[in-house]
């Protein structure tokens, strides 16, 4: 294996919240092609692709000089349709998947978790998470919940497991680190405290909470696999496509970062984008 990686944005025109929001421009810029600049900055990558459903988000591609793919409009996930693109690129090993919706994705972070997962060969899947502090974040079901088996991490230092090891990412000031194996992924508040949640434990160290971001890096032959099979019970009851992962014994590999750009979700999300680079 070369370990060739490449960066893979899905790009889907449809969106219940905010319609053809990939398209919208703020600073001049489409949030498609703010999202493409920053991914384009990561060092870990030989090529950055964006898997587009539409004629418009080709156009629109085309425009500012990527590269794109075109996948079908009826892919039942963004990993199914990371997958269909890496059917087409048979040089590559690893693939990153970068939400279209993330125009203001630290580079450092796409470089952690690619890193994360070429150095540790017994993983399937690596991805990003950020320690939760907030009670009223915990118990909102817009963010994913990561319960996490701890690898055993000093607070503020390098971590080892027994297959890798995860420094800080160059240049980024969220110092992130290796923090352990996903368990889990749900909307609800998890792990349950029988004791009630407090200023304590949402202030432990190994943190006991964590926000899944939405980063993603994927072996080739985990994607094979994961194409061919048919939605989980436990995927469908969440409506979280990870799990499908989870039930099958695949093996995610959690990297931490302090906190996490916002993604563009809703109108108020986009004018807030729009007011910080102005």
């Amino acid at each position: 294996m070369n370990n060739r990686c490449m960066i893979v944005i899905p790009a889907r025109l449809a969106s219940t919240r905010l319609p053809e929001k990939l398209l919208r421009s703020a600073g001049g810029k489409s949030i498609l092609r703010h999202t493409w600049e920053a991914a384009s900055k990561a060092s870990v990558a030989d090529a950055v692709v964006v898997a587009v459903d539409d004629p418009k988000l080709a156009d629109e591609v085309n425009s500012f000089g990527g590269r794109c793919v075109m996948t079908r409009v009826d892919c039942p996930s963004g990993t199914d349709r990371i997958a269909e693109v890496a059917a087409q690129f048979p040089d590559f090993d690893v693939f990153i998947n970068v939400q279209g919706d993330e125009p203001e994705i630290d580079p450092a972070t796409v470089d952690l978790v690619g890193t994360v997962l070429i150095n540790d060969d017994q993983a399937d899947i690596a991805t990003i998470g950020t320690p939760i502090r907030s009670e009223s974040l915990l118990h909102d079901p817009a963010c994913v919940k990561i319960v996490v088996a701890a690898s055993g991490c000093e607070t503020g230092g390098g971590c080892e497991t027994g297959q890798s090891r995860a420094g800080q990412a160059s240049g980024s000031p969220a110092h992130p680190q290796f923090a352990g194996n996903a368990i889990y992924f749900s909307r609800e508040a998890v792990p349950h405290c029988r004791g009630g949640i407090t200023p304590k434990t949402l202030a432990m160290e190994p943190p006991l909470f964590w926000h899944h971001v939405g980063l993603y890096a994927y072996r080739r032959d985990f994607l094979e696999w994961f194409s061919k099979q048919p939605p989980s019970p436990l995927e469908q009851s969440e409506r979280l496509e990870q799990l499908r992962a989870i039930e099958a014994g695949k093996r995610i590999v959690v990297a931490r970062v302090q906190s996490a750009a916002p993604g563009i979700d809703t109108e108020a999300d986009f004018q807030a984008f729009a007011e910080r680079i102005r």
